[in-house]
């Protein structure tokens, strides 16, 4: 059996400790902990475990602004529900008050077998392979997801 994992990286406006983001922040934990309180939550890559840091330690490019978030779960389904029909939708619609507009996908999709926890260099490499091919069956997006996977 596979699951699936989901890549979604971003730049915060302002550093973590900047009240521009200070209500982001203040949020992580419980929009955290809603997801991984879902049915077919799998995993998450998390950083220190600090209250309020979520995973904003873990860097990308040694840009402390550049933030990523990394999951796993049993299926499209799941994760779309928590997605886009939780309180997480209210804060994804938000995301302009908290990120820069990135031009380029900053989000990738891409089937795990049952176990497995990526690391966020794997993952990075799927939205590459994104980036450079399209949506494919090894890399891809909600739409691509819904056509192939539902």
């Amino acid at each position: 059996m596979t699951h699936l994992a989901e890549l979604n990286v971003g730049r915060l406006v302002a550093p973590t400790d900047d009240p521009r983001v200070a209500e982001f922040m203040a949020n992580l934990d419980r929009i955290n902990g809603l997801g991984k309180r879902m049915p077919g939550f799998v995993w998450m890559m998390e950083g220190s475990g600090a209250p309020g840091t979520g995973n904003t330690e873990v860097k990308i490019g040694g840009d402390p602004q550049f933030v990523s978030n990394l999951t796993v779960w049993q299926d499209l389904a799941s994760l779309d529900a928590f997605v886009h029909r939780t309180l997480h939708a209210r804060f994804m619609g938000r995301r302009r008050e908290w990120f820069e507009m990135i031009t380029e996908l900053h989000f990738v999709m891409w089937p795990v077998a049952e176990g497995h926890r990526p690391t966020l260099d794997e993952a990075l490499s799927r939205l590459d392979l994104r980036r450079r091919d399209g949506d494919t069956a090894q890399a891809f997006g909600w739409d691509w997801a819904r056509a192939n996977l539902a």
